[in-house]
Parts: C-alpha cells; structure tokens; sequence
C-alpha cells in the first residue's frame, strides 16, 4: 500500500475588497486589517499560488491537507472567497480542512463563517457523529485515518493561542484507538502544534499537555500543523516510539517571513516491517517562480502490535 498527502498552511488569501475596509467588528479585527494594511499584504500575495497548484497537481497526491488560517480577519466575505478557493483546489473527497486562529478572530454564525467549509471537514458518512460542529472528523483514504481537530478558538486581542477541549480530546482519543487497533496510519491534522514553539506561550495551544498525554496514551504516526509559518520537526511522546510533528511554512509567502512558502510532501508505505513515511519541504523560488525540493525526512514506524492482520 502507498498513500501520497500534500500539506499545506496559513494560506492568509488576500481578502476581497468588501473585507478590507476599516470598520471592524472588534479590536481583534480591527488590529489584524491594520497589520494587513502595514505589512502583511506585502507577505501573503497570489504570486505563489498558480505554482503553488501547478506544483501539488504535478505530484498528484492522493489527498490534500489543509491546517487552518485560509483567511486573514475572519470576515464572512473571506470565508466565501475562500470557499471558492477550495472549490477549485480539491473536491471534499480528496481535501481535508481543519481552521486557524485567524479564522475565529470575530463572532459568527456557524453557517457565515466555518460553516462555508463543511463539506471539507466532515467524517466520512459512514462514521459516527462527531463533537460539537463535527470535531474532530475521522475519514478513512485505504489504510490511512486523518483525523481534523479545532484548536481554533476566540481569543483577547494580543493574543493567537489555541485549544482543543475536553470533550474533542475523549472524542481524539476514541478515534485513535479505534483506527490504532484497525491497524490504520493515522494523521492528525490541527493548526496549533502540540508543542511549544516560536513566540511562546501567546502563540500556544493552551491545553498542549493534555493533547500530548492522549497521544502518548493512544498513539499516532503522524502530527500536521501549521501557524508558525515554519518548517519545523518535533517528536512528540507515543505508546512506543515518537510521533513526528511536522510544521509547513506560510503557503503563499512571497517573501521570507520568517520563510518562503512551502509545502509538504508526504508519501507513506505499508510493508512488513512497519510503516515508512517519507517526507519533502517544496519551497518557493522567488526567482524562477516555482516551488523546489528543499530536503526530506525518512521515518520508519511501527504498526500496533494489537491491530487487526492486514
């Protein structure tokens, strides 16, 4: 069995004009349209994304995964805009969605803001319901599980940290023992990593601990996040041996900040000895305006001695 998954991040799309205007709903929002303005569309442009789709279509993965902030002020314009987007990026069948902290920074219905991007994070219809607002969502691509949870929450101004939950962290659990004991590769895709990283603790995900102790209890092959903007290696704590913890740059950076864009390239295989995963940072040329290899990662990983035979 090979399973191949693009991982992609913090695309920050510029907003549309309807977005951009001053008028805000809160002080967070107010805050991060100024920061736009200043600096940020400077940084987040479309110049990388016709390579950016050309380079992931050249690979032809079999799924896409996609953590979070797809938005920059968390306007109902933007979650439309980026709707369209994901439309023509990938069917809800070959791309998975879970949100950033950017795409919470103001209060709204569900159906005018996340809501817009339900189809693409979703369990697989024959799973069973999923938590509040369908997290996390299990589907199921042969013998691979990716499993989406929510860190994303509102937060004080100054402050782009996040949290899982109690009841998503049973729900994660549940999940992971389940797909651990069917003998699956499992994937889980949030937007905050499980472990600290650049800009401390405002920049955290809150209830990190408690996620890493459910991991380390029920286990995973694979962690994928974003929010950072970097690429980034952690090894968090398993039943056996360490998860790998990959962090992708910003998507669409067209300038360093703190890296140029990126974009992860996984392929997975299933073979007698366990599973090998290997995999590639594609990082933007500004120059020739395509996406390159920029070095790989090789693991070897073992399957649960209690799974089910294969």
């Amino acid at each position: 069995m090979q399973f191949s998954l693009a991982h992609l991040s913090d695309l920050h799309l510029p907003p549309p004009a309807e977005a951009l205007s001053m008028r805000s709903r809160n002080m967070k929002s107010f805050l991060a349209k100024l920061s736009w303005h200043r600096k940020r569309k400077r940084i987040h442009t479309w110049r990388p994304a016709a390579a950016l789709l050309a380079d992931i279509a050249a690979h032809a993965p079999d799924h896409i995964a996609l953590t979070g902030d797809l938005t920059n002020f968390g306007e109902p314009a933007e979650f439309l805009a980026a709707r369209r987007y994901l439309q023509q990026m990938g069917s809800p069948n070959d791309l998975s969605v879970v949100p950033g902290n950017h795409d919470v920074t103001i209060p709204l219905p569900w159906q005018d803001s996340l809501g817009q991007w339900r189809d693409w994070m979703c369990s697989d219809a024959k799973e069973a319901a999923s938590g509040a607002e369908g997290f996390p969502f299990l589907r199921r691509r042969g013998d691979v599980a990716i499993i989406g949870v929510n860190s994303a929450v509102l937060t004080p101004i100054f402050y782009a940290g996040g949290a899982v939950g109690d009841a998503q962290r049973q729900r994660l659990a549940d999940l992971l023992e389940l797909t651990g004991r069917q003998g699956l590769f499992r994937i889980v895709l949030i937007h905050h990593p499980p472990t600290m990283s650049r800009g401390g603790r405002r920049k955290a995900l809150r209830d990190r601990a408690a996620l890493r102790d459910v991991l380390a209890r029920h286990g995973a092959e694979l962690v994928l996040s974003g929010h950072h903007h970097i690429t980034r290696l952690a090894g968090v704590k398993g039943p056996v041996t360490a998860i790998p913890s990959l962090g992708v740059p910003a998507a669409l950076a067209s300038t360093v900040h703190p890296e140029w864009a990126g974009w992860h390239l996984h392929r997975i295989e299933r073979t007698p000895a366990g599973w090998h995963l290997t995999s590639t940072l594609r990082r933007y040329n500004p120059i020739s305006n395509v996406f390159e290899p920029a070095g790989d990662w090789r693991f070897t990983l073992p399957v649960r001695t209690d799974a089910m035979p294969w």
